[in-house]
């Protein structure tokens, strides 16, 4: 019960209802009480000017007849139903009978009769009372006596009018209830269902609910404050969307800062993890030669280990700060190239390896690749791939080399026969530092950044390098559309 009442406390339709319902009741009462009020008092008044009227006219007759022959107005004058009762007085205040007076009525042949001795009031007023009372001073004709004439007027019809007031008063009260009650649910309903209207939108649109259309039936201030809200709450949506856009966009960015940062993090880890191995053989070898302990007094042989170890150090150091400058998005002077003279250049400087091995060498080239973009970096991609399939072929295995240009797009393909990665290590060689062989032994030589720099510069220019198990053995591939050459 307490809720229901808080509600209708606070519900804007009860509230305007209640006082509309106030007013036009409160109005209906005030006009009835002043209709009750006023006209019995109007009427009476018009009554006593009516009577005052007749009377002056009764003196005027009087005035041109004796006294002894005044019997007959004074009984037509008292016929009035207005008239309660007259009175007739000397100058000094003396009261005089009035003359014989007759009281004329219709009888039942429909004709006027006069009925002798009369008493000469017309009626009682004790119960009826009076409206009016007027003294009027007179002579008669022939007399020089003054006389004064006192009129008494009746209020039963006044009397009257106030009890039909009084008798419409419950069904004027029924109506006036029943005409408010209608007035002020009407008027309550056309002003406050726009306003309800308007804070259900108010509350949608607090909820960040913007999928409301307006009811496109008002023009007045109303309407356009409807209006007004509906193109706000469009604005609002196309701008949280928006906001909702950047915001998923930000958080996909972070998520990608954090994840090159963690990259960048176990990059540089492993970085100094491997360098140590170097530097610690290196350290090694140069104490064992100062020392001339054991082995390490043959320093020719030493010096000539520390300078390949050296070397590889070397190597490793530039394709870390290649690495350095593909993580900064670093410019590299781009140009047009044919890469077929850049294979085969790089096949030459490999060949005493091929022939050591005896490895069989199948190239298919076309005759021209042009590429468009840095030199280096793709001589680079070539060299890595090329010089990994030569250093991990086994003896007397085969090597196929495909190079096609289709559309303007250049596919290259290398495999070497006779050797397999294990399945679960394929996603992995692309990673830094990531070596097949779990003891990280360079028996084979290189950096461990070979494959993850061939991947980071193929990223570059959209492309990415793949790997697979073929029937007769491991398979590098693959290619650059013509978009990224112009």
């Amino acid at each position: 019960m307490t809720k229901y009442k808080y509600r209708l406390a606070n519900s804007l339709f009860a509230k305007v209802f209640f006082l509309t319902l106030f007013l036009l009741f409160g109005t209906s009462l005030l006009v009835y009480g002043i209709l009750a009020m006023r006209m019995p008092k109007t009427y009476s008044n018009h009554l006593n000017s009516a009577l005052d009227n007749q009377a002056n006219n009764l003196i005027s007759e009087l005035k041109q007849v004796p006294f002894e022959n005044s019997s007959g107005l004074f009984s037509q004058f008292l016929q009035n139903p207005a008239v309660s009762n007259a009175e007739l007085y000397t100058e000094d205040g003396t009261w005089i009978p009035l003359p014989n007076v007759a009281e004329y009525y219709v009888g039942e042949d429909n004709l006027v009769q006069e009925q002798p001795n009369i008493c000469i009031a017309a009626e009682d007023t004790s119960d009826s009372g009076t409206v009016f009372t007027g003294s009027y001073p007179f002579s008669f004709a022939g007399d020089s006596s003054r006389y004064v004439l006192t009129v008494y007027g009746t209020a039963e019809q006044v009397a009257q009018l106030k009890q039909a007031f009084v008798r419409i008063l419950p069904e004027l009260l029924l109506l006036c209830i029943a005409a408010a009650l209608m007035a002020s649910l009407f008027y309550a309903h056309i002003i406050t269902k726009p306003v309800l209207n308007l804070c259900r939108i108010s509350q949608k649109m607090s909820r960040l609910q913007f999928d409301w259309q307006p009811a496109h039936t008002r023009g007045d201030e109303l309407g356009i404050l409807e209006q007004s809200l509906h193109h706000l709450s469009r604005r609002l949506d196309d701008a949280l969307t928006s906001l909702q856009k950047a915001n998923h966009k930000l958080a996909a960015d972070i998520e990608h800062e954090k994840a090159l940062e963690q990259a960048r993090t176990d990059f540089f880890s492993a970085v100094s993890h491997e360098l140590k191995t170097p530097v610690t053989v290196i350290k090694g070898q140069l104490e064992g030669m100062l020392f001339d302990i054991g082995a390490y007094q043959n320093h020719k042989k030493y010096l000539a280990k520390s300078l390949e170890t050296a070397n590889t150090l070397e190597h490793m150091v530039q394709e870390i700060v290649t690495v350095s400058r593909l993580e900064t998005e670093q410019a590299f002077p781009m140009q047009y190239f044919d890469c077929v003279p850049l294979i085969r250049s790089y096949l030459n400087t490999t060949e005493d390896l091929i022939i050591d091995k005896r490895l069989r060498l199948c190239c298919n080239l076309a005759p021209a690749a042009y590429i468009h973009g840095n030199k280096l970096l793709l001589e680079k991609v070539f060299s890595n791939l090329i010089g990994n399939a030569v250093k991990y072929a086994p003896q007397e295995a085969e090597i196929n080399i495909l190079l096609t240009t289709e559309q303007g797009t250049v596919q290259f393909c290398i495999e070497n026969s006779n050797t397999h990665i294990p399945n679960d290590c394929l996603p992995k060689l692309f990673d830094a530092f990531y070596r097949v062989e779990q003891s990280r032994n360079r028996k084979t030589g290189g950096s461990g950044l070979g494959l993850y720099l061939v991947q980071k510069i193929l990223a570059q220019y959209g492309s990415c390098c793949t790997v697979c198990n073929t029937p007769t053995g491991v398979r590098f591939s693959f290619s650059l559309s013509p978009s990224i050459f112009t």
